[in-house]
């Protein structure tokens, strides 16, 4: 043993050492290669137990190491020979990391090969942190692992290293320490790759690229850890060959837990010497050790699967009556913590449903309104509208999608009790021209009583749709910081005389109003279907229009007469959710796309559902062009039948004979997600013109996590943890801060992910850098949250979701608000337990 100054690194060598006849048998065997790559993967059959108590007595104080941090680096082999490269450069990258940076920051690093260390509680109670090195092998005598696990239960820290996760084959309780073991035939050689970096707090990523282009090693893993350890960042698998064993989209690399009463970090990058000389793997590496040492805190348990708490806070209706929950369609949180909703139209199945239009009753649905009071854990019903939303199922020319649409609350509710609601009222349909009127009204609720006073309505805006068929007629509402009112209006056409492609055909009608044309609505400059709305409410129930709008509702372009200021965002197709994150004034949306199951090189892109962050009024192409400004074929009369040129993303046109809006058209913005029944993001080779071929067996799947098929977009929240109260115990973690929430109302291969995305391209319809599935937090499944239809974060920090049920156009059993709540704590180790105090 050498020793040196306060300044230097220590380095124990390791003497001799004898080891039983079965140990020099395993050593000899790991040495000659005759040990399975099989047993390296720590499989459950050749698992051992955790280590034996008994093998030791160690009395390890709690928390091991002090202010005058100490880090031990370990890098023992079972196998014979000399010191791997990668180790020699992997000491020397902590040694320099210890000596360097802030003064508060710094540590002594010691490394040893003699694994006796872990059975001297004098010397392993020393250290802050510990640091494998060390290659695949059954490294650790018993008594040895016990030591180890004996420091751990004190509060000790535990950083491994690549290879470190071939250690102790055997044992369950060292492959809970490092997570997960590589899978046998992991590549081996090195490959430049694209690492997403999710966590943009944790101090081992905080300050690393969100994507971090870097050559080494990636193993595969025999299981995927993800849910039951946190995830830092993860390998973006189509960057480079993960071989046959590949994790997919989603491929931990570094993660990090709490575990068995110390902290536990581990990465499986490091396979290389180049990589100890690289500046971000050496900021990798530092966060991970002022963690594991007590000289900071960090978050490692908010996205552990188990932390996470999902319950229903409504009852099942009694029967014959929606006293609880009418046919969900959104939701809204108060800032007292009152959740309102609303239930579109449909009643429960033993209502009856009317659909003779010579009946004036055609339809003739409530649209219920429901407050949730956490404090009483009661549900008031706070009052119904008479709306025309109750037809019940079948083709597109019998059911309805009209009803109650869409909540918000004033954002002065708390003093006004002012809520806004987006419906379709019956007393205004035309039964003889099958003609309705959308409406956005004001009503007050009772803040005492929880109850609707219908009378106080005022009608801002209203607007007519066809209800000759069915659908997308969108609904959603929400804020921006400066007190505008973003308003989602479907499009309100039939998909069923287009194929499914674009919704096109000029040619169906009924009394002289086309129903299969949505150049008449969302393509059209002059109608406010198929469009998100911004109005500026007035305190006299009127409204302004805001600077920065599409349009302004005075331009003389084209004769002029053919624009509507109220226009933010058109070519949209059934936005149902949007959201817009004050912080930001971003707006985000999802909405569903038209029928066709797979492309078509006659007529365009299958069904897309879409989401989209919006940072400035725009056209999104429907119509004309979906995805990344995918274009569809045009058609037009006298036979809409024969396909005609493909549209212009760049410069579209509006030449439908059911247009009143200008022709020209402004240029289409790219979405940031689409998917279809194949895959995520399709995307195509395109010709000289810009078109793609849209020959399935030449697509590219641009966002592998996320897949259609049964598809409905249902657009979430951005979290905000400063927006929560500090006190709050359910609160979710600031780890989600800033995360876009996207899903589908079904729950199968469907997205249910949280998303981050780059601010640098968010507007351009940048993809997302980083998903994270949230499929076992937002539980799936029949007993779960199978149907999701709206979903915000209360005041509390705790997500606030409505199940649909397990019908449509009606009220079910299985119909619910539920709650998901964080149960994790907060970030460790404790204040009063970091080495040196809180750190800055």
């Amino acid at each position: 043993m050498r020793s040196t100054s306060h300044h230097r690194p220590i380095r124990f060598h390791r003497p001799p050492r004898r080891t039983s006849t079965g140990r020099r048998a395993w050593t000899a065997a790991l040495t000659a290669g005759l040990v399975t790559a099989g047993l390296l993967s720590g499989s459950a059959a050749s698992a051992r137990p955790a280590p034996d108590p008994s093998l030791t007595t160690m009395s390890i104080k709690s928390p091991p190491g002090g202010s005058n941090v100490r880090v031990l680096v370990f890098h023992g082999s079972a196998a014979a020979g000399d010191e791997s490269p990668v180790v020699n450069a992997g000491i020397e990258a902590i040694e320099q990391i210890g000596l360097t940076g802030p003064a508060n920051q710094r540590f002594r690093t010691e490394a040893t090969d003699d694994a006796s260390v872990f059975t001297n509680e004098t010397r392993l109670g020393r250290y802050n942190a510990i640091v494998f090195l060390t290659g695949g092998g059954d490294v650790l005598e018993p008594e040895q692992e016990a030591g180890l696990e004996s420091y751990m239960e004190a509060g000790g820290g535990f950083v491994g290293v690549h290879d470190a996760a071939r250690a102790e084959p055997y044992s369950d309780w060292f492959t809970g320490l490092v997570g997960a073991r590589p899978a046998p035939n992991s590549p081996a050689a090195v490959q430049r790759a694209t690492v997403e970096v999710g966590d943009r707090g944790h101090p081992a990523t905080k300050d690393l690229p969100v994507q971090w282009k870097r050559p080494d090693q990636w193993p595969n893993w025999v299981k995927n850890p993800s849910g039951e350890v946190h995830t830092v960042a993860r390998v973006r698998e189509s960057t480079y060959q993960p071989g046959a064993s590949a994790n997919g989209w989603d491929h931990p690399i570094s993660w990090c837990r709490d575990y068995d009463g110390g902290r536990s970090f581990y990465t499986g990058m490091g396979g290389t010497v180049s990589s100890y000389d690289e500046t971000d793997f050496r900021a990798h590496l530092r966060g991970a050790l002022l963690w594991t040492t007590r000289l900071a805190q960090a978050d490692c348990k908010a996205t552990i699967n188990a932390n996470y708490k999902a319950e229903r806070l409504t009852k099942a209706n009694q029967t014959g009556q929606n006293d609880q929950i009418g046919e969900p369609h959104g939701l809204v949180t108060a800032p007292d913590g009152r959740v309102l909703y609303i239930g579109r139209g449909g009643a429960d199945s033993s209502q009856p449903v009317v659909t003779d239009w010579n009946n004036p009753d055609i339809g003739k649905g409530k649209g219920e309104i429901h407050v949730y009071d956490p404090k009483t854990e009661q549900v008031t019903l706070a009052g119904a509208l008479t709306v025309f939303g109750n037809k019940g199922g079948g083709d597109e020319l019998v059911k309805v999608e009209e009803g109650l649409l869409g909540i918000e609350l004033d954002p002065r509710f708390e003093q006004n009790g002012w809520v806004y609601l987006h419906y379709t009222p019956h007393a205004q349909i035309n039964r003889d021209t099958r003609m309705a009127e959308r409406r956005v009204s004001r009503f007050t609720l009772d803040l005492a009583t929880n109850k609707l006073d219908l009378s106080s309505e005022k009608v801002l805006l209203a607007w007519p749709v066809q209800i000759h068929s069915c659908c997308h007629a969108g609904g959603g509402m929400a804020w921006d910081s400066k007190g505008n009112l973003y308003i989602a209006t479907g499009d309100n056409n039939s998909s069923g005389f287009s194929s499914g492609y674009s919704g096109n055909n000029p040619e169906p009608n009924y009394k002289g109003v086309s129903f299969a044309d949505a150049r008449r609505t969302a393509g059209n400059t002059n109608n406010l279907n198929g469009k998100i709305l911004r109005i500026h409410p007035e305190a006299d129930g009127t409204y302004t229009l805001p600077d920065g709008n599409l349009f302004t509702g005075e331009e003389t372009a084209e004769g002029g007469g053919k624009t509507r200021g109220e226009i933010y965002v058109m070519g949209v197709r059934n936005p149902a959710r949007i959201f817009v994150d004050k912080k930001t004034d971003v707006l985000y949306a999802g909405w569903v796309g038209p029928d066709a199951s797979a492309p078509s090189t006659t007529w365009g892109p299958a069904k897309y559902d879409t989401f989209a962050a919006i940072t400035k009024a725009s056209n999104r192409g429907w119509p004309y062009c979906m995805g990344n400004k995918q274009p569809y074929r045009d058609r037009n009369l006298p036979d809409p039948s024969k396909p005609l040129g493909w549209y212009d993303c760049d410069h579209p046109k509006n030449e439908s004979p059911n247009n009143d809006g200008l022709v020209n058209l402004p240029p289409v913005t790219g979405n940031n997600i689409w998917y279809s029944p194949q895959g995520g993001a399709p995307d195509f080779p395109r010709d000289a013109n810009g078109v793609p071929s849209y020959k399935q067996e030449e697509a590219t799947y641009r966002l592998p996590w996320l897949k259609g098929g049964g598809q409905a977009a249902m657009n979430g929240p951005v979290y905000r943890s400063e927006d929560v109260a500090a006190d709050s115990a359910v609160k979710w973690p600031a780890y989600w801060d800033g995360k876009w929430f996207v899903g589908d109302f079904y729950d199968a291969d469907q997205p249910r992910n949280a998303v981050l995305m780059d601010p640098k391209t968010l507007g351009d319809g940048g993809l997302p850098v980083h998903s994270e599935s949230l499929k076992k937090i937002v539980p799936i499944g029949n007993d779960g949250i199978k149907n999701l239809m709206d979903w915000k974060f209360g005041p509390d920090g705790a997500l606030y979701v409505l199940d649909y049920g397990r019908g449509f156009f009606t009220s079910d059993p299985r119909s619910a608000l539920w709650r998901v709540t964080y149960q994790g704590g907060g970030p460790t180790p404790a204040a009063g337990q970091l080495a040196r105090g809180t750190q800055q």
